[in-house]
């Protein structure tokens, strides 16, 4: 099994940036997909980026060009930098680990964009 836990959420002011990370533990597999999902108030849960073993990453349309996933497989962590964020990036952030049939959640982390 493969346990997550997330770190770095607050308040940010409109434009504003913030780094999210997530530290992951167990039965970690040489090859694997992270990524992070987020879930705003009154929105459904939506797949923000995920990121595999080689670097190879995809984002939602939503957050393309402010927002950049990054892994470092020697301390098994993941990261996610976000940048001139918007009142509507406010959502709990959820990090995600998958490896054949092996999927792990952590707990979230809430972030949230206001002035």
């Amino acid at each position: 099994q493969v346990q997550l836990v997330e770190s770095g959420g607050g308040l940010v002011q409109p434009g504003g940036a913030l780094r999210l990370s997530c530290a992951a533990s167990g039965s970690i597999s040489q090859f694997s997909a992270m990524g992070w999902y987020r879930r705003a108030p009154g929105k459904q849960r939506e797949l923000v980026t995920i990121i595999t073993t080689s670097g190879s990453a995809n984002y939602a349309d939503s957050v393309k060009g402010r927002f950049t996933i990054s892994r470092d497989n020697a301390k098994n962590e993941v990261y996610l930098q976000m940048s001139s964020l918007k009142p509507e990036d406010t959502a709990v952030y959820y990090c995600s680990y998958q490896s054949g049939t092996i999927v792990s959640w952590g707990q979230g982390t809430q972030v949230t964009v206001s002035s």
